[in-house]
């Protein structure tokens, strides 16, 4: 299980800091219904991650040379699409970034956070846990588990669940804060949202390339 949370952990702290999720939890933590929102929006987060990589980590453990020692190919060529899926994610993302002196516009999608409910919110947090980046890296994470040689079901289902509280760190803890000290956060939080709009393209371009590599040197190390 240690090897498995070893190659998944800084998978998922990619999936952690990704600053789209991290505007829209902020956002909902400076809404009216904050205290219900907000940590609606966290369980649907973290059901989905969990859904994930569970999933992965189901087929992976299927494949042939799931538990065998020496080269693993077709667990190689799975990585290496992954990584080039990253790439081109990284490609498309620093296209977007905002010219110098420019703002950075929010998602239409934002401004209607205020009017959402539990629901809705659970619905949110479900939908943007499995954005194309997410989806690549805990699939990736979720392929580490299911290979990492024999795991009990038990050790299977805590990697899992370790993996997915990683993921959700940067919603967690502001949510966690919140609900603690309201008061003291709200000027922090605007100006942590500022920040991320701002840099939000740059930021995620830099890390999907960094993930990229990382997940290609993986994807070759398989073929040893």
């Amino acid at each position: 299980m240690y090897e498995a949370l070893g190659e998944g952990l800084p998978l998922m702290i990619g999936v952690a800091l990704s600053p789209v999720p991290m505007i829209a939890t902020i956002l909902m933590l400076l809404s009216p219904r904050a205290r219900a929102t907000a940590p609606a929006f966290m369980l649907g987060w973290l059901f989905g991650l969990a859904v994930v990589l569970a999933g992965a980590t189901a087929l992976s453990s299927v494949l042939p040379e799931a538990e065998q020692a020496g080269p693993k190919p077709v667990i190689g060529i799975i990585k290496i699409l992954l990584a080039g899926a990253l790439f081109f994610l990284a490609y498309r993302k620093w296209k977007t970034r905002p010219a110098p002196g420019e703002s950075a516009p929010l998602p239409r999608w934002m401004d209607s956070i205020n009017d959402l409910g539990v629901g809705r919110s659970i619905v949110l947090g479900l939908v943007l846990s499995a954005n194309p980046k997410n989806l690549v890296l805990a699939i990736s994470a979720g392929l580490a588990v299911g290979t990492a040689g024999p795991l009990s079901l038990g050790e299977a289902i805590l990697a899992i669940v370790i993996l997915a509280l990683l993921g959700s760190l940067t919603i967690v803890v502001p949510v966690a804060g919140y609900l603690v000290a309201a008061d003291r956060l709200a000027g922090t939080l605007e100006q942590v949202r500022a920040w991320l709009t701002q840099n939000n393209a740059a930021m995620m371009a830099t890390l999907l390339l960094v993930f990229a590599f990382v997940l290609l040197g993986k994807g070759i190390a398989s073929f040893s």
